[in-house]
C-alpha cells in the first residue's frame, strides 16, 4: 500500500484546508488509498471560575495568554503521522501579569503518542506542569503521534481539546481551551485505461446518435400533446400554491408543527441560559401564526356565508338557478384572483422588509461596534495610572457589559422585525376583509342591473348581510378570547418546564463542584497535617485535576450525544401525534362545510363553528401540553442518570484510587477515614439541600403559571372583547344617525367595517403581548 505526502499547517486566524488528490479520468478503474486527514483547530474559549459557577467568552483570556494547539499531518510510511505542539503565550498585554501553577491536560484519544514528556492517564489525557511564566515568556510542548489502525474511519471526527488552566494575582483560576477537530475523508487513487477510454468513445459516440434522432423524432410527433400537459401543469401547481399560502390555508398545519418542533430544540439546548429568551422568540412567532389562523377561519366563514345567502335567495324564489350559478362562479373567480394578488403583495413586502430590516442591522451593529472600541481605549487609558488586578476586573466587567449590550441589541433589532412583519401581514389581512365586502357589494349591484335580483330582495339581502356580519365579528370575538386564554396557557406550563430544567442543571453542576472540591480538599489536608511534601501535593493534585476533566468531559459528550438520540425520538412522536390530530380535526372542519347546504340559517352555521373551534383549541392544547411534560419527563430522566454516573465516578475517584495512593505514601488509616467519613457526608448533605432548592423553585413556577391563567381567564377576555364591541356599535351608531339621509345601507356597511378595521389596527399583536394576552380582532 503506497501514500500521497500531505502536509497541512495551521496559524490563527484559520482558513479551510483544501483537499487534493488526481482528477479523474475514468470511471473504469479504481484504487482505493488511506484516507486523507484534515484538521481543524478552533478559536479557545476561556472559562473564569469561580464556585459553581462559569462564563464562556471567546479569543484571548484579559491577562492576554495566548493558547494553542497546532498540528501537521503527513504520511511517511504505514501510517500518518501527527506532529503536535501546544503553545502558551503571556503577551505584554496592559493587563497581563505573571502566571503561576500552569496545568496543561490534552486530550490524545485515538492517537498513539511517542517522543513526549507528558504524564498520559488511563482516559486518553496526557498533563504537562509549569510552575512560573513571567510576562513576555512563552511555554510550548510537542510531541509526536500516530493514528491508531481503525481509530478513525473515513468520514470519522476526532475532537482533541486542550485545556490549559494557570493561577493570576486574581484568587479565582483561570481557564482556556483549544480545540484541534481531525477529519478523515477517503481517497480515491484512479489509473486510467487507454484501451477501454477509446472503446467507450466510439460506442457513445453510435449511441449518442441514435438517441438523438429518436428523441427529435418524439418531439416534433408529441409536441402539442406536451404543451397542452405542461400548461396543466403550470396551472394545477398555481392553485396549489395558493391553497397552501398564509392567506388561504385554513389549518396552517406545516407551520403548526415546526413551531411546535421547536420546543423540543429549547428544552434539549446545550445552553440552558439561552432557553428561557428564545421560548420569547418562539412565542411571538405563535402569536403571529395564531392571527393567520385566526383571518383565515374568518375568510373561509365570510365565503360560506355568501354561499348560503344566495342559496336562501334562490330558495325563496328572489333568484334564479341559473343567476345562482351564474354569481356563484363569479365569485369563485373573483376570490381565486383576490388570493394570488394578496399572496404576491405578502411576498413583496416581505422581500422589502427584509432588505430595509438587515439594512437597519448592519447600521445598529456597525455603529455598536464603534462605540465599544471607543469604550475599550478610553478604559485602556484610565486604567494605565491603576493596579494590573483592577485593570483586569475593569477590562472583563467591560467585556461582560459589552456582551450584553449586542445581546440585547439583537434581541430589540428582531423583535422590531417581527413587528412590521405582523404589522404588514395585518395590513394586508385587513384589505383582504375589505376587498371581499366589496366584491359581494359589487355582485349584488350587477345581479340588479341585470334584472336578476329586484331592488327591494337586494335591500333584504344587504340587511340580512349586516347583521350576519355583526354576528361573524362577535364569534371572532370568541376565537380571539379563546385563543388568547390557551396560549397563555400553553406559554406559562413552557416556562415552568424551562425554569424545571434551568434548576436541574444548577442542581447537577453544584453537586458536581462539591465532589470535584473534595478531591483537592483532601490533598490539601494531609499536605497541610505533614504526611505529603509540596511535590508530592503537586503530582496528586495534577492527576485528580487531569481525572475531574476526563470526567466532566465525558458526561459533556455523553449528554450531547444522547440527547441528539433522544431528540429525534421526540421530534418523531410529536410530529406523528400532532399530524395525527390535526388530521382528525381538519377532517371535522371540513364536515361543516359538507352540512352547510342543509344549515337554515347563519346562526345554525356559525354556531357549529363555535363549537367546534372550542372543542379542538381545547384539545390540541392538551396534547401539546402533554408532549411537553413527556419530553420534559425524559430529558431530565436522561440528565440525571448521566449526571450521577459521573457523580459516583467523583466519589469512586475519591474513596478508592486516591485512598490508595495516600496509603501508599504513608498515610496513616486512621488520620484519613474521618476526613472520608465527613466527605460523605457533606456530599449527601449538599445533594440533599439542592434538591430542596430545586423543589421550592418548582413551586414557585407553579404559582406563577396559576396567576397567569388568573389574569388571562377566558370570561375576562370574552368581557374585554365585549366591551370594546360596545364601544364601536355606539359609534357606529352616532354615525349612522347623522347620515341617515345620506348614506345608504352598503356604504353604512363599509362604514362599520372601517370602524372595525381601525380598531383592530390599534389593537394589533405587540400592543396586547405587553400584557401577556394576544390582540383584538
Amino acid at each position: 500500500m503506497t501514500f500521497n505526502k500531505k502536509v497541512e499547517a495551521f496559524h490563527l486566524p484559520l482558513t479551510s484546508a483544501a483537499s487534493g488528490g488526481p482528477h479523474i479520468h475514468s470511471p473504469l478503474a479504481f484504487l482505493p488509498s488511506w484516507p486523507k486527514i484534515l484538521l481543524k483547530r478552533e478559536s479557545a474559549s476561556i472559562h473564569r471560575l469561580h464556585g459553581d459557577t462559569s462564563r464562556d467568552l471567546q479569543g484571548t483570556s484579559e491577562n492576554g495568554v495566548i493558547f494553542q494547539k497546532c498540528a501537521v499531518v503527513s504520511v511517511h510510511g504505514e501510517w500518518p503521522v501527527v506532529h503536535v505542539q501546544l503553545l502558551v503565550h503571556n503577551t505584554r498585554a496592559p493587563s497581563a501579569t505573571n502566571l503561576s501553577d500552569l496545568l496543561l491536560l490534552d486530550n490524545v484519544t485515538g492517537l498513539s503518542v511517542r517522543e513526549s514528556a507528558g504524564n498520559q492517564t488511563s482516559r486518553g489525557f496526557q498533563a504537562f506542569r509549569k510552575k512560573f511564566l513571567q510576562v513576555g515568556d512563552s511555554f510550548s510542548v510537542q510531541y509526536t503521534a500516530w493514528l491508531e489502525a481503525g481509530g478513525v474511519g473515513s468520514g470519522e471526527v476526532l475532537v482533541l481539546p486542550a485545556q490549559l488552566s494557570f493561577q493570576t494575582s486574581s484568587p479565582n483560576r483561570t481557564q482556556l481551551k483549544a480545540l484541534l477537530t481531525i477529519t478523515t475523508d477517503e481517497k480515491i487513487t484512479v489509473l486510467p485505461n487507454h484501451g477501454l477510454h477509446a472503446m467507450g468513445f466510439f460506442v457513445a459516440l453510435i449511441l449518442s446518435l441514435v438517441l438523438t434522432w429518436a428523441v427529435l423524432f418524439f418531439m416534433v410527433r408529441y409536441q402539442c400533446l406536451k404543451g397542452s400537459l405542461l400548461s396543466r401543469h403550470r396551472v394545477r401547481h398555481h392553485e396549489d400554491k395558493l391553497e397552501h399560502s398564509q392567506f388561504t390555508s385554513a389549518d396552517g398545519v406545516n407551520e403548526d408543527l415546526a413551531l411546535n418542533e421547536q420546543m423540543i430544540d429549547i428544552l434539549s439546548s446545550e445552553d440552558p441560559g439561552s432557553m428561557l429568551p428564545a421560548l420569547e422568540e418562539l412565542e411571538i412567532a405563535t402569536l403571529n401564526w395564531a392571527d393567520s389562523d385566526l383571518e383565515a377561519c374568518r375568510t373561509q366563514i365570510s365565503k360560506d356565508i355568501i354561499a348560503l345567502l344566495l342559496k336562501n335567495l334562490t330558495s325563496s324564489g328572489h333568484l334564479s338557478p341559473q343567476g345562482a350559478r351564474r354569481m356563484d362562479a363569479v365569485f369563485q373567480k373573483q376570490f381565486l384572483w383576490l388570493e394570488k394578488e394578496i399572496q404576491e403583495e405578502y411576498d413583496r413586502k416581505m422581500v422589502a422588509l427584509t432588505a430595509e430590516c438587515d439594512l437597519d442591522t448592519r447600521k445598529k451593529t456597525e455603529s455598536q461596534y464603534q462605540r465599544e472600541m471607543a469604550a475599550m481605549e478610553e478604559a485602556e487609558e484610565v486604567l494605565k495610572r491603576g493596579s494590573e488586578r483592577s485593570a483586569a476586573e475593569c477590562s472583563s466587567l467591560l467585556r461582560t457589559l459589552h456582551g450584553l449590550e449586542q445581546e440585547h441589541l439583537r434581541r430589540s433589532l428582531a423583535l422590531q422585525q417581527e413587528e412590521d412583519f405582523a404589522k404588514a401581514h395585518r395590513q394586508l389581512a385587513i384589505f383582504q376583509r375589505s376587498e371581499l365586502h366589496s366584491i359581494f357589494f359589487t355582485q349584488i349591484q350587477s345581479a340588479i342591473f341585470k334584472g336578476e335580483l329586484k331592488p327591494e330582495a337586494a335591500k333584504m339581502l344587504l340587511q340580512d348581510y349586516s347583521k350576519i356580519q355583526e354576528r361573524i365579528e362577535e364569534l371572532m370575538d370568541f376565537f380571539q378570547a379563546s385563543k388568547r386564554y390557551h396560549l397563555s396557557k400553553r406559554f406559562g406550563h413552557r416556562e415552568y418546564l424551562v425554569q424545571s430544567l434551568q434548576s436541574l442543571e444548577t442542581r447537577v453542576q453544584g453537586l458536581l463542584s462539591t465532589a470535584s472540591a473534595q478531591l483537592s480538599l483532601l490533598i490539601q489536608k494531609h499536605e497541610r497535617a505533614g504526611y505529603l511534601d509540596e511535590d508530592q501535593m503537586e503530582v496528586l493534585l495534577e492527576r485528580v485535576q487531569t481525572e475531574v476533566f476526563s470526567i466532566k468531559q465525558k458526561l459533556d459528550n455523553d449528554l450531547k450525544q444522547e440527547k441528539k438520540k433522544l431528540h429525534q425520538k421526540l421530534i418523531t412522536k410529536r410530529r406523528r401525534e400532532m399530524l395525527q390530530k390535526h388530521k382528525e380535526q381538519r377532517k371535522e372542519q371540513l364536515s361543516i362545510g359538507e352540512a352547510l347546504g342543509a344549515a337554515e340559517d347563519a346562526g345554525q352555521y356559525l354556531g357549529q363553528w363555535r363549537s367546534l373551534v372550542a372543542e379542538h383549541s381545547a384539545a390540541l392544547e392538551e396534547l401539546q401540553e402533554r408532549l411537553d411534560q413527556a419530553a420534559l419527563d425524559e430529558l431530565r430522566a436522561l440528565t440525571l442518570s448521566l449526571s450521577e454516573k459521573a457523580t459516583e465516578e467523583l466519589r469512586r475517584l475519591q474513596n478508592s484510587a486516591m485512598t490508595q495512593e495516600l496509603l501508599k505514601l504513608g498515610v496513616p488509616w486512621l488520620f484519613l477515614q474521618p476526613i472520608l467519613e465527613e466527605h460523605s457526608r457533606d456530599l449527601a448533605a449538599r445533594a440533599e439541600r439542592l434538591e430542596g432548592e430545586e423543589r421550592d423553585r418548582g413551586q414557585e413556577g407553579v404559582q406563577s403559571v396559576r396567576q397567569r391563567l388568573k389574569d388571562d381567564a377566558l370570561e375576562a377576555s370574552t368581557e374585554e372583547q365585549a366591551e370594546l364591541r360596545h364601544w364601536e356599535h355606539l359609534i357606529f351608531g352616532g354615525l349612522q344617525l347623522c347620515n341617515r339621509h345620506q348614506q345608504s345601507s352598503g356604504s353604512c356597511l363599509g362604514l362599520a367595517h372601517q370602524i372595525g378595521n381601525w380598531r383592530s389596527l390599534k389593537h394589533g399583536l405587540y400592543g396586547a403581548t405587553e400584557g401577556n394576552g394576544m390582540w383584538a380582532v
